[in-house]
């Protein structure tokens, strides 16, 4: 388990602004599918070629990147005309990128992305991502360099349970600096709302869009970051279950409580014209329901047709309730990376997680196992897996507007 005095640490480094001071900047070697504009490399690892702010005059993060591995370039590719301009090596092999030739590790910090590459799809839907090869690619320099750095994993942990565990307990193993998911928890909040301090909650509803694996992500790690809040800390996930169609409107006052579906509705930028319901404008809803050890239930609806942002309603034990937009910015600079990429480079900085990295274990684990219930015609499937605690030790705070 991750330390909890480390991540609040860390928080609070970042909370505050707080930079530490090497005699250098940081070594950072990318593992990335393609670079393209405005592709996650890009628009993430671009930061720290041209400023946080993308543009050469914001401020600049004390890492320097030095190499990157391409695992399935495209013809849009512009990683080895940047590589020109800003001096830093592409590399054939992993291990390459890690030792820069010398033999053994001669950075500070790995940073791992293959969102939107063209890989196959699993059984249930979801892109393979190669996240596992390439962290064993990782461990194996690390061991025969007698060292580790930390490393950042784009979005999942894993496409799968399996491999999202073994890079998890690998790095606890070997005592590896672990940080994953996506900026979606750290972004902007319409309200600047919370899940109150040690607050027992009952219900969240989430909104979600666009693909079940992908995005759905986004919408899990949302919910899982409410869900973490609560009194006791996080206790794992019990069951989850899968409903489609219009099973998922039959499910209202059974598995959801219709008044949190419309309230998370209400904060979307778009409204529901007068006299129509959702119902109107989504032919083919997807909801996903977890049910979880201490008796929370966390719905997570993808609403294709209305929907094109994140949100969330929730309701306490005492019956109030709280509901606000998880916003992103949708054009360059695109700052929620920013606010993302300054968690991961406090971590290299620092050795220390911003945020944990159970939150995303928990999250690649409960989209696998929803994803096989819908596989299985939204029969109900047990996770005993994912029945543990954690505390988060990390706390959100609204980001300078854009």
């Amino acid at each position: 388990m991750l330390s909890v005095v480390c991540l609040v640490a860390a928080a609070c480094l970042l909370a505050a602004g707080a930079k530490a001071q090497p005699a250098e900047n940081k070594k950072v070697a990318a593992l990335v599918a393609s670079w393209f504009p405005n592709s996650h490399p890009d628009v993430m690892l671009g930061r720290l070629l041209k400023t946080y702010t993308l543009d050469g005059k914001g401020e600049r993060p004390q890492l320097q990147l030095v190499s990157v591995y391409r695992d399935k370039p495209t013809d849009r590719d512009i990683s080895a005309q940047l590589a020109q301009q800003y001096g830093f090596r592409i590399c054939d092999t992993i291990a390459e990128a890690l030792t820069l030739g010398t033999g053994k590790l001669a950075v500070d910090g790995v940073f791992i992305s293959t969102e939107w590459a063209d890989y196959p799809k699993s059984l249930t839907g979801q892109v393979i991502y190669p996240h596992r090869w390439m962290f064993e690619e990782v461990v194996k320099v690390f061991k025969e360099s007698g060292r580790v750095v930390p490393v950042f994993v784009d979005k999942h942990m894993a496409y799968n349970w399996e491999d999202s565990k073994w890079i998890y307990d690998t790095a606890r193993e070997l005592k590896i600096p672990l940080m994953a998911g996506s900026s979606v928890p750290v972004t902007w909040r319409r309200p600047p709302a919370d899940i109150r301090d040690d607050a027992e909650l009952k219900e969240v509803v989430g909104l979600s869009y666009h693909t079940l694996d992908g995005y759905g992500f986004h919408g899990m790690e949302m919910a899982q970051t409410l869900a973490e809040r609560r009194r006791g800390g996080e206790t794992g996930i019990r069951s989850v279950q899968c409903l489609t169609d219009n099973a998922v409107w039959e499910a209202a006052g059974k598995l959801y409580d219709p008044a949190l579906l419309d309230a998370a509705l209400s904060r979307l930028p778009r409204r529901l014209p007068e006299g129509k319901t959702i119902r109107d404008f989504v032919p083919h809803p997807v909801l996903f329901v977890m049910d979880y050890a201490d008796g929370l239930r966390v719905c997570l609806f993808t609403l294709n047709g209305f929907v094109g942002h994140w949100a969330a309603a929730w309701r306490y034990a005492d019956g109030t309730t709280g509901s606000t937009l998880f916003w992103i910015e949708q054009n360059l600079p695109f700052m929620h990376f920013t606010v993302q990429m300054k968690g991961i480079e406090q971590m290299i900085l620092t050795g220390l997680p911003a945020w944990p990295a159970e939150r995303t274990l928990m999250t690649s684990g409960a989209l696998d196992a929803c994803l096989i219930s819908k596989m299985q015609g939204g029969k109900p499937v047990e996770t005993p897996h994912l029945t543990f605690p954690y505390e988060a030790g990390w706390r959100w705070q609204q980001p300078p507007e854009p």
